[in-house]
């Protein structure tokens, strides 16, 4: 569906993780000349995926979407990308801006969860080595309370195993008799001296929109984003770690909106990503242990 120019909504972010690959950030901080974003970028492909938004950009522009300078507009479009280079695809095989041009023309409020999307080559679960992870994926979730709406999204790429509302590991990575390891435990208790850890930590980072149709500011917003990054540590054991970039945007209606407390609205969101964040190891494709 296309949508018009006053389709624009307001954004706060919060960098959780330690290794993130974004662009366009740091016109979401508070007290910033532009208010208005028009689009967000989950991509795989690491840097190269930052690519993908000029596509966005372009598809945007072509529609008059964007903030307004007179001679045309300059779509705002902030981004941020997960590594998913290896093991599963190939080093190649990259977003392009044509296909950031494609995903607009094919949106639909109709959202496919699992290794689809910025979720196609995710994994969780890699503190150990890729041969002990699982499939990561994408996943959405969602919370209410009367008129009040909080939906969330995220794409699940995490070094950390990634846990159900009981604390009980539900993806992640396995010993070799297929047990569950807890990463966390095994890094406490030295994993991380090992020269496998070293050679495949870098292939990480969870991305998490949250979107509420309450009245709020960005700086409301920024808060928000730092709120909900709370369902990142109930559900994904590590996190944050120096070798995820773990990145949660949030966003609202730039006019308009419901009346709520900021509170009521942080534990909503909280709420629908950790069950995004489960959905998307639960709806990711068939196939446990990465060969």
């Amino acid at each position: 569906m296309i949508r018009g120019a006053e389709q624009a909504f307001r954004c706060g972010v919060s960098i959780v993780g330690r290794a993130t690959g974004t662009r366009e950030l740091a016109l979401l901080a508070p007290g910033q000349l532009v208010d208005r974003v028009d689009a967000i970028l989950l991509a795989g492909g690491s840097a190269y995926g930052l690519d993908a938004a000029a596509g966005v950009m372009r598809w945007m522009e072509e529609h008059g979407r964007g903030f307004d300078v007179g001679t045309g507009v300059v779509p705002i479009v902030p981004a941020a990308v997960l590594f998913d280079l290896a093991p599963l695809g190939r080093f190649e095989a990259r977003p392009s801006a044509e296909m950031g041009h494609e995903a607009c023309e094919r949106a639909s409020e109709d959202v496919v969860e699992g290794s689809v999307g910025a979720g196609t080559g995710a994994t969780v679960g890699k503190a150990a080595g890729a041969g002990r992870a699982m499939k990561g994926g994408l996943g959405c979730g969602a919370a209410s309370a009367g008129a009040l709406e909080v939906r969330a999204i995220a794409a699940v790429n995490a070094l950390g195993d990634v846990r159900d509302d009981t604390g009980a590991i539900i993806a992640g990575a396995r010993d070799a008799s297929g047990a569950w390891m807890d990463s966390a435990a095994w890094l406490a208790r030295g994993g991380a001296e090992s020269a496998r850890f070293e050679t495949h930590v870098g292939r990480n980072t969870t991305l998490c929109v949250v979107t509420t149709n309450a009245r709020l500011d960005v700086a409301a917003l920024t808060a928000l984003a730092r709120a909900a990054s709370a369902a990142l540590y109930r559900r994904i054991t590590p996190v944050a770690t120096p070798f995820d970039g773990d990145v949660v945007f949030a966003t609202a209606p730039m006019t308009g909106g419901v009346d709520a407390p900021l509170a009521q609205i942080e534990a909503l969101a909280v709420r629908a990503l950790e069950s995004a964040i489960e959905r998307g190891v639960r709806t990711r494709a068939p196939g446990d242990i990465l060969e």
